[in-house]
């Protein structure tokens, strides 16, 4: 865990031959950056981005009708009321609110914290608070709701997580009223992370914490809820189910909602799931933060349901240059599809002592790939979609921990999750959209650390190319001689 303030976290898997398809203007571009040779044993030990373009649906059941907007059955705001709550995430003027006018105060000591708080927080051993957690703390614990724009590895999981906790705290929440914070995450992994984070932070606390995801024992986590958990991590699907069937869950008390990665969410259908929820949360006295990477029209719609009128907006990263982050060194390398598997081999061969994520495009790719290396020495972990629950879940942690080693995945590891010292991100399949690409290789190159990154692109590819300079994301252009390939 870094001093900073930024929370370890996970990455998922997937992968598929090197003949998968490939969604790319196929016009070339042309080259403008510097080429830098790779062959020797600094060669590209750079970790990839958790990719994958399957949605992380967690949802058993068939999903409701849509409901109209509000909560508890109430009329949405009058278009008056709609007009307040218009985002404009171009604006910067809320930045300055967040600092209140005067220099921002980076440590965590600045903060008025509960002991509790305080204790949980130097045993992490944070010390200096990340740009968003600075100036997304102090509004969050006089009550504001927050609508929050940071690049991946900001720090935002303890940015909410404080505020939520110390509301409990100064609330005296006790297992007998029930649920007071909801964390809504979008997928099972990132939920683990913030539950893991939210565990250490309330250490030395008396209230209670759980979590609700998908393909965990739905009967298990009624009977928790049962018992009254103040803080309780979940996904969309299992959130709207025990809300909607287990009359043992008490949230009548609600009064803070937490919605991280919003367009994540969204991005794997659950735009319908998040009006119901909405709806059926208690509005009145509910504290609301949403925090998304990436400005879409449908994140824009639910801030206006689910937070108050004039929500004060931070982005942290309006200023900078780049889409990625300072500490991040980017490369492609352009290879026929019949060397593309020996490239990888001959760099990962190369990379054993590194921690290395490899995403690929399909659950069917990162299996056939994680087989075909583990069987010729190159031993690899693989986290995708189509895997059961348990076995996601200890691949997470095993590669969490490990201080080197290769990890093959799909998008599901892509979004907020943070895994401590990754070397490089390779992208053996370009994603769909420049936006998956930046949240790939956010995985590495985190709160202030460096990082490598390498894309993987067939001569037909190339165009990928201006879409990426248009996202402001800056690429070299690796070689790699063919002498150096192995066979």
């Amino acid at each position: 865990m870094a001093k900073n303030g930024t929370p370890k976290g996970a990455a998922a898997p997937a992968a598929m031959n090197g003949n998968n398809k490939r969604k790319r203007d196929e016009k070339p571009v042309q080259k403008t950056n510097k080429k830098e040779k790779i062959v020797e044993e600094e060669e590209m030990d750079d970790e990839e981005e958790e990719s994958e373009e399957e949605s992380d649906n967690d949802n058993d059941d068939e999903d409701d009708e849509e409901e109209e907007e509000g909560a508890n059955g109430t009329e949405a705001k009058s278009d008056a009321a709609k007009e307040d709550i218009e985002i404009d995430f171009s604006a910067n003027d809320a930045v300055a609110i967040a600092a209140g006018g005067k220099q921002i105060n980076y440590d965590f000591s600045s903060l008025d914290l509960s002991e509790p708080t305080k204790k949980g927080i130097a045993d992490i051993g944070f010390t200096k608070m990340t740009e968003v957690q600075a100036r997304t703390i102090p509004p969050s614990l006089a009550g504001r709701d927050v609508l929050g724009a940071a690049k991946t590895g900001s720090g935002k999981t303890i940015a909410f997580l404080i505020p939520a906790i110390e509301l409990l705290y100064k609330l005296k929440f006790k297992p007998r009223n029930g649920t007071g914070v909801i964390i809504i995450s979008p997928t099972r992994e990132l939920a683990l992370q913030i539950f893991g984070v939210a565990k250490d932070v309330l250490k030395y606390h008396n209230q209670t914490f759980g979590i609700v995801i998908g393909g965990a024992n739905r009967k298990a986590e009624a009977d928790k809820l049962a018992k009254g958990v103040n803080l309780l991590v979940a996904t969309p699907g299992r959130l709207l189910d025990h809300l909607q069937i287990f009359k043992g869950f008490v949230y009548k008390n609600l009064k803070a909602l937490v919605i991280d990665e919003a367009d994540r969410i969204l991005e794997c259908g659950f735009e319908d799931e998040m009006k119901q929820i909405i709806k059926l949360l208690p509005k009145e006295s509910r504290q609301s933060m949403l925090f998304s990477a990436t400005q879409t029209t449908k994140v824009t719609d639910l801030a206006r349901i689910s937070l108050k009128a004039g929500p004060l907006y931070i982005n942290v990263d309006e200023k900078k240059e780049t889409a990625t982050a300072d500490g991040l060194e980017q490369g492609y390398v352009v290879c026929e599809s019949d060397k593309r598997f020996l490239l990888l081999f001959t760099f990962l061969k190369r990379n054993l002592k590194k921690k290395v994520i490899v995403f690929f495009s399909s659950c069917n790719s990162v299996k056939y790939h994680a087989e075909l290396l583990n069987y010729i020495d190159i031993p690899v972990l693989d986290l995708h979609g189509r895997q059961k629950q348990q076995k996601r879940t200890t691949t997470f942690f095993e590669f969490i921990n490990a201080p080197t080693g290769i990890l093959l995945c799909t998008d599901v590891a892509a979004r907020g999750l943070d895994i401590p010292a990754v070397d490089w991100i390779i992208q053996f399949d370009p994603p769909d959209d420049p936006r998956d690409y930046i949240h790939r290789v956010g995985r590495t190159a985190r709160a202030g650390t460096k990082g490598k990154s390498l894309l993987f692109l067939l001569p037909s590819e190339l165009g990928f190319l201006r879409y990426l300079k248009h996202a402001k994301v800056p690429l070299n252009e690796y070689q790699f001689p063919t002498a150096k390939i192995s066979n």
